[in-house]
């Protein structure tokens, strides 16, 4: 470990530590805008300029300079004042001065840092050049005046995203930031470029206008448009969220997110149920809560016992818990959370958790896809398997060949594979020291196939000392946490619509198939008019996952708090004060009066769900079926038709249906102005 001195502090730093990072080590703040942790290193905007002896007499760009055994280095030297605001006089000779009109103002590093190490004057006064807007898509907005090309969105688009849209043009004072032809940037990770944008030249598109930074109400919460868990900001202004942030969390989703995450929020006010309502004649009536609680009674005291729930995929634990709690006081165990039709076994958990950990993804050397297309099942863990590539990792799959932005050796779209892996792959996984299986709910619809990616445990040597490198991927925010909880029948689904039962409760499941629901009487509790309030009859409108506190895991097993952001629309009440209500209308005790109440409950059954972090499941392969696994075989297909449109939420965003018709169907979308 080198040692240096930064403004006279001795440190020692770690072997191929950069100046910059030297500095910071010590506590020194250095100004920077093309300089990013996460992406490579450019040295093209020159503001991080530090003294260093021995060197020239000069300042250095510190983001660029490795620290060496006995540097000298200092960042509070005249010269090192001077050649900064001679940096920042450079940026500004033609940067526009809009910040009053700006969406970055306010959280604008050019700002911050102009005032901080500027001159606060410039001896410029001629015309400044302007620069021709650039179209990137319905997510980013451009305004490439005010853009100082440092450069960090095209080495995130190339390096992190994995598509070249976005590239330089000319050079010099005639240099352009651009996508070339000028079309949506190819990406479900495009939204991250504005979060890296330090000046206002790329802003969010659907954002735009709409508030300052400190007129917004801010409150932690965990995104639930897939099952990662990523780890968000909602900021919110009255009784709206205006616009989602990622947050740091380097064990789940980095500082990252994926753009139905953070644009989804334009969903949250648009067709939203806001009062209950009763069939009556074929057709779906306003209704006020003591006529729907008594019409649910009804059917309730006749069912005898016959009562199911079933689980959307943005439940929280608390909902499901306070509907198990109800469906047993009700005399029944009908539950279940996979709402698609998977019925694979659950009697352990390890086997169907995502082992080797998100963050663990980056250290495997050998990677196996079965039937998952992670680019849209989970963007911020395919961004993990770009990382391992880079440190030598080699990534087979079994399933319809798609692009995943990195190569990928496909072995074709037969489960039968799984059996009969070719050569190449169990010559790549003989020599892997940490060999990693990713099985998606593509592959685990079929027969068998659970049975045999288990099998490969042994044959690929996926578990060893200290690694688990058998992992199952999941697309639901609330699969893990209902598996926890006991929505699972052993036949899935298939086994409460064979038990017809008399009354069903669905909370917030829109992709549910229905038609094998005829004969029960259906309550929908949810929080949009989607598929399911469609067939209801009986729609309570419920509060979506930012209007609630909940409790959440991920596809790892990380269990999750999330915290209430606004207040649910109309009469719309938090889904667990519905049930807890609806019991005392049909005359059942469920064992809590409060959520405090309802939390303690549900911790004492499961206490994991009291725990932070993740839960940590023994791992044991189950006893599969022996007969199921020699009918293995069959196409596989996978789940996700439409990334963009996936959810109630997304369905009824505008931006979302833009971004499906512009990005998945290349349809033309025309500005106003055409």
């Amino acid at each position: 470990m080198p040692n240096v001195t930064v403004d006279g502090i001795p440190i020692a730093v770690p072997d191929g530590a950069t100046v910059l990072q030297a500095c910071e080590l010590a506590g020194k703040e250095i100004p920077r805008f093309c300089y990013h942790e996460r992406l490579s290193i450019a040295g093209n905007c020159r503001m991080c300029l530090v003294e260093v002896k021995p060197g020239p007499p000069k300042p250095q760009a510190s983001c660029a300079l490795p620290a060496t055994e006995g540097q000298e280095i200092r960042t509070d030297t005249p010269m090192v004042k001077h050649a900064r605001e001679g940096v920042m006089e450079f940026l500004l000779i033609n940067h526009p001065l809009d910040c009053p009109i700006c969406d970055q103002g306010g959280e604008c590093d050019l700002q911050d840092q102009s005032i901080a190490y500027g001159r606060g004057h410039s001896r410029y006064d001629a015309n400044k050049r302007a620069v021709t807007e650039k179209y990137m898509g319905p997510i980013v907005k451009t305004v490439m005046t005010r853009c100082i090309q440092c450069t960090r969105c095209i080495r995130f688009a190339e390096e992190v995203a994995g598509v070249e849209d976005i590239g330089a043009l000319y050079r010099g004072e005639d240099m352009q930031i651009t996508t070339y032809l000028e079309h949506a940037i190819q990406s479900e990770l495009a939204g991250n470029v504005v979060d890296l944008c330090p000046v206002g030249a790329l802003t969010s598109k659907p954002y735009a206008f709409e508030a300052r930074p400190w007129e917004l109400k801010k409150t932690l919460a965990i995104d639930v448009m897939d099952g990662v868990g990523s780890n968000i900001r909602l900021d919110s202004r009255g009784r709206q969220v205006l616009r989602v942030l990622p947050r740091i969390n380097e064990d789940v989703n980095e500082e990252w997110a994926h753009d139905k995450t953070r644009h989804h929020v334009d969903g949250l006010v648009r067709r939203r149920l806001d009062k209950p309502f009763v069939r009556q004649g074929g057709k779906l009536v306003a209704a006020s809560w003591d006529e729907a609680f008594a019409a649910i009674a009804k059917v309730a005291r006749s069912a005898k016992g016959s009562v199911a729930a079933i689980a959307g995929d943005q439940v929280d634990c608390e909902t499901m818990f306070a509907a198990k709690s109800l469906v047993k006081a009700l005399g029944s165990d009908m539950l279940e959370g996979r709402q698609t039709g998977l019925a694979y076994d659950v009697s352990n958990l390890g086997a169907v958790n995502f082992n080797s950990t998100i963050a663990g993804v980056e250290d495997a050397d050998a990677i196996l896809l079965i039937g998952s297309n992670l680019r849209w099942e989970a963007p911020l863990i395919n961004t993990r398997v770009r990382k391992a590539i880079k440190r030598g990792a080699r990534v087979f799959g079994i399933g319809p060949e798609v692009d995943l932005t990195y190569a990928v050796e496909w072995f074709g779209n037969d489960a039968s594979l799984i059996a009969k892996l070719p050569k190449a792959a169990t010559d790549a996984f003989k020599d892997a020291k940490r060999p990693m299986v990713i099985v998606g709910g593509g592959a685990l619809k079929l027969d068998g196939v659970q049975g045999a990616a288990m099998g490969l445990i042994k044959t690929l040597k996926l578990v060893s000392e200290g690694w688990n490198g058998f992992n199952v991927v999941h697309t639901s925010a609330s699969r893990m946490g209902g598996l926890m909880l006991g929505f699972a029948q052993t036949g899935g689904i298939a086994d409460i619509v064979a038990a017809k039962p008399r009354l069903a409760f669905f909370l917030g499941a829109d992709e549910v198939d229905y038609s094998g629901f005829e004969g029960s009487f259906k309550v929908y509790i949810g929080h949009h008019g989607d598929a399911g309030a469609h067939a209801a009859d009986v729609v309570l409108p419920g509060a979506s996952y930012a209007e609630k506190h909940g409790t959440w895991v991920n596809t790892e097993g990380r269990v999750q708090y999330s915290d209430k952001a606004v207040f649910a629309p109309g009469d719309a009440r938090e889904d667990w004060s519905i049930l807890r209500a609806l019991a005392d209308a049909c005359g059942v005790d469920v064992g809590f009066d409060s959520f405090d109440g309802l939390r303690a409950a549900m911790i004492t059954a499961v206490p994991a769900l009291g725990r932070e972090g993740l839960a940590g499941y023994d791992f044991s392969a189950p006893k599969l079926d022996a007969k199921a696994q020699m009918k293995l075989g069959g196409e596989i297909a996978y789940p996700i038709a439409d990334f963009y449109l996936t959810n109630a939420i997304c369905r009824a965003s505008p931006t979302m249906q833009r971004c499906s018709s512009e990005i998945l169907h290349g349809d033309e979308m025309l500005e106003a102005a055409e």
